[in-house]
């Protein structure tokens, strides 16, 4: 039995789960979520959990039972408190803007500037111009935001400049030194 599969994901009374077919929708006072689930797997909705279970114990299904549940119990943690990610911009003139409350413009020591729009779900904040703050009720989707805008200019082990995770520690290098 999985370990993380025989877990129920337990969810308060402000957040709203339901049922129908394969599809499992998750309401809460952040937002709604919605996942499909594969017929393998076996959901029951009690009063304030939910319990999955599998039909067989083919490979497959044994590696479904534990991904559903972390899924579903993301979805709840989403819908009730959120998540967030935050960035941080290392280097000289390397400096984050916001306008419109929804275009991040980024300053990365490239002869241009670079303009990045979210999707809709997604909420950027910069508190001061070298920190972002990313956002959302989707936990995978706040992640994929945070590495795009990552991958635009990533940490280099020399300087230590780029655009790094505020929990991120860079490891630096020593540069060539002068023959003698």
């Amino acid at each position: 039995m999985s370990r993380i599969g025989k877990k129920p994901v337990t969810f308060s009374k402000d957040v709203k789960i339901t049922k129908t077919g394969n599809s499992i929708e998750v309401s809460g006072p952040k937002g709604k979520l919605s996942i499909e689930v594969d017929d393998l797997i076996d959901v029951e909705i009690k009063e304030n959990e939910v319990v999955f279970s599998r039909k067989n114990e083919m490979k497959k299904t044994r590696a479904l039972h534990g991904l559903y549940r972390s899924l579903l119990q993301n979805m709840v943690t989403g819908c009730t408190d959120g998540y967030t990610k935050k960035l941080e911009l290392v280097g000289i003139g390397y400096k984050a803007e916001l306008k419109n409350e929804n275009k991040l413009i980024l300053q990365l020591g490239y002869s241009h500037s670079i303009l990045f729009i979210p999707p809709s779900e997604i909420k950027l904040e910069v508190p001061v111009p070298t920190q972002i703050i990313i956002s959302g009720i989707d936990k995978q989707l706040v992640g994929a935001i945070a590495a795009k805008i990552r991958s635009f200019r990533k940490p280099e082990p020399y300087k230590g400049k780029g655009i790094k995770y505020d929990t991120e520690f860079i490891r630096r290098k020593a540069g060539k030194t002068a023959a003698k």
